[in-house]
């Protein structure tokens, strides 16, 4: 049975994907996915390397039924850009971070987590906002990962069946 490997992506790995992540486990669950793509996360910078993710998170996170508590902070690795089918950045700005890093051959690996949003949008960093911007993040990540496994189903038939 083929796997497919999705990697998010952010600055430390404690808010946007880490959420991201629980996001699209729980989307895979629903769609009988989970047993043919796996979903790991981390950050371009080791700040919080081992480090559950930001209380805010898993609290907003948990209030929708997404449960981020036993995910750890991680720093993205060189052997990630092989080993992930898809690696997708929070903003731009990690974005370049992860280009500056990827071998040339891999480079169409990487995307923006909203682009099945839109061209160029970004997930804001809640970290040093209220609450409030924690369920935006989760708004916009629920949204581009039902966009993201619908552009999975219609480019792998062995996802669609």
């Amino acid at each position: 049975m083929k796997i497919f490997s999705i990697l998010f992506v952010c600055h430390g790995n404690i808010c946007r994907s880490p959420t991201a992540e629980g996001v699209m486990r729980a989307r895979l669950a629903q769609a009988g996915l989970l047993s043919r793509v796996v979903v790991d996360s981390a950050g371009t910078h080791g700040y919080h390397v081992g480090e559950a993710p930001d209380a805010r998170s898993v609290k907003a996170a948990a209030s929708r039924g997404y449960d981020l508590a036993s995910q750890r902070a991680r720093q993205v690795a060189d052997e990630d850009f092989a080993a992930f089918d898809l690696i997708l950045a929070a903003d731009s700005r990690n974005l370049a971070d992860l280009r500056r890093r990827c071998p040339a051959h891999l480079q169409d690996r990487l995307h923006l987590m909203l682009e099945p949003l839109g061209e160029g949008r970004e997930v804001p960093d809640p970290y040093y906002g209220g609450c409030r911007g924690f369920e935006e993040v989760l708004d916009l990540l629920e949204a581009a990962c039902e966009g993201w496994l619908e552009q999975l189903r219609s480019r792998h038939d062995w996802m669609a069946s």
